[in-house]
């Protein structure tokens, strides 16, 4: 089994969020069981500065309104093979989706419409005898397009399946770009891409790929609704039999308190004293008081949908428990300004540190007694995650996979083992406080909290569960698409006309195609 992987973000070597972290992760699962998983990404600076030995694919000519580009085959850490599109005139500069002033950058819709269509390129065969995938996967708005292009494209058909990190980020741009994208003017209609007078490259994902995931099964009913849907609930609705929620995983190596370099002191579940040692270390690097009093975390992007302007509004109730606050994360300056005010007024106990610093986040999850996620909606969540394996029980507004991944501590599951973490229901300030008031007594019994601790640690949150649904979905793909495949290009049947090629049972042994696919994977 083949599949070329596309997303505009791949960890370790380019990130702003969980979308990078899955799709470093994702992969690298995939290869384990033995799927062929290549990556295809945009070739920014940081990407090809951290890759091995590049070699050339193939040059792209200019076409439509695309720049001339190159598909370089490289080697990404863990040995993962990976193809980055080389194009300066795309990707170099600094900031992958805007500028220094959180502007968008105007050319997004070709930006990210190259990467659609080189893995379009690809699925057909960049060469007569290049690797080729059997399916693509193609991750968010960015990718989205790459379904669009092959539909409307006369070519072998490639299934495709479409993941949705987060609804809300769509790629809408103006039906003008639909001629430099290179999409034929039938597209844009409301059966096809087009949104409210625009395109929308998400739209165009889920009404040409073969099949929708999402990343958590509560979150893939919750957009089938008005509330969550985006505008696109009718669309997600009609096309429900086709959609699946798979709850993310994580890259345990990656985030694992025996092993990380990142904190004061490893610690595992048989050694918690060690989860002290990284509080007092991180109360010194963010300038808090060493109280005896439970110190909650924040790592997040700073939106009204992670909820952080409730972080801001409980800030001094939260003083005055009393406990401490340690924030990280950037975003919308209003909610920075809020926070950073808070900080002023609370000195020694509220501390904010604004911008990306992987590392420092890693040693909130360790030094953290519990850690606050009180989204307004949230697909899957990965911090919820990370503090469950660090034994720093989560905060969380039950909503998708935070609703499917935390189990709320009553007296009832703290006794029967399944406590994970404390869940409330309504997206306001008071409910999400008195979630903290609970947490902040349970923390007074030690006993009680170590139990909590524990149960989180002894969650599996790895890939070992969700990759074998993604392959089962690649194997079923294939073979739908094997027993219906259209002619290659040039040949009596074009993709879409409903005619069949015959006679080609005959036209390949099996030995033959064996012997095909295994020089096709040295390539």
């Amino acid at each position: 089994m083949r599949v070329l992987y596309v997303a505009s973000e791949y960890a370790p070597l380019v990130k702003t969020g969980g979308l990078g972290d899955v799709c470093g992760a994702l992969p690298r699962a995939l290869r384990a069981t033995g799927i062929d998983v290549r990556v295809l990404l945009p070739g920014y600076p940081a990407v090809l500065d951290a890759v091995r030995r590049k070699r050339l694919v193939a040059a792209i000519g200019a076409q439509h309104g695309f720049p001339p580009s190159r598909l370089l085959r490289c080697e990404a850490p863990h040995a993962q093979p990976l193809y980055a599109i080389d194009c300066p005139a795309l990707y170099a500069r600094e900031g992958l989706y805007q500028d220094r002033a959180q502007r968008d950058w105007p050319d997004n819709a070709l930006r990210f419409g190259l990467l659609a269509r080189v893995a379009a390129i690809l699925a057909r065969g960049i060469a007569p005898r290049a690797w080729r995938p059997d399916v693509l996967h193609c991750n968010d708005w960015h990718a989205a397009l790459t379904p669009a292009y092959l539909h409307f494209a006369p070519t072998l058909r490639v299934p495709c399946i479409l993941t949705v990190h987060n609804l809300a980020f769509q790629g809408l741009f103006s039906r003008e770009f639909l001629a430099p994208l290179g999409l034929p003017p039938q597209s844009f209609a409301i059966e096809g891409l087009e949104f409210h007078g625009r395109i929308s490259f998400l739209k165009a994902g889920l009404v040409y790929s073969d099949r929708i995931t999402t990343v958590s099964p509560t979150y893939a009913r919750e957009i089938q609704g008005e509330a969550l849907g985006c505008g696109l609930d009718g669309v997600l609705r009609g096309r429900s039999e086709r959609l699946t929620g798979i709850l993310n995983g994580i890259d345990t190596g990656a985030w694992d308190p025996k092993r990380d370099p990142l904190i004061a002191r490893r610690y595992g579940p048989e050694s918690l004293e060690g989860k002290a040692e990284n509080k007092a270390a991180l109360r010194r690097e963010l300038g808090l008081a060493q109280a005896d009093v439970p110190l909650f975390g924040v790592v997040s992007r700073f939106t009204a949908q992670k909820g952080v302007d409730l972080v801001a509004e409980i800030a001094p109730r939260l003083a005055a428990l009393p406990a401490q606050l340690a924030v990280l994360g950037s975003g919308d300056e209003d909610l920075v300004r809020l926070l950073s005010d808070a900080a002023r007024a609370h000195p020694g106990t509220v501390a904010v540190r604004v911008g990306y610093d992987e590392a420092l986040a890693h040693r909130i999850e360790a030094g953290a007694d519990a850690f606050l996620m009180p989204s307004r909606f949230e697909p899957c969540g990965m911090n919820q995650l990370y503090s469950q394996r660090y034994g720093t029980p989560p905060i969380v507004r039950a909503t998708g996979g935070l609703a499917d991944s935390v189990v709320d501590c009553s007296a009832t599951t703290l006794a029967d083992g399944s406590a994970t973490g404390f869940a409330f229901q309504e997206p306001d300030a008071r409910s999400f406080f008195v979630a903290i008031e609970r947490a902040a007594r349970l923390w007074r019994d030690r006993h009680a909290w170590r139990r909590l601790q524990k149960n989180a640690m002894a969650r599996d949150f790895g890939w070992t569960a969700s990759a074998p649904r993604y392959a089962e979905i690649y194997e079923r793909l294939s073979a739908t698409a094997s027993r219906s495949a259209p002619a290659p290009a040039g040949a009596s049947a074009a993709r879409g006309t409903g005619t069949r090629r015959r006679g080609t049972r005959g036209a390949r042994s099996a030995r033959g195609r064996a012997r095909a696919r295994s020089a096709a994977r040295r390539r």
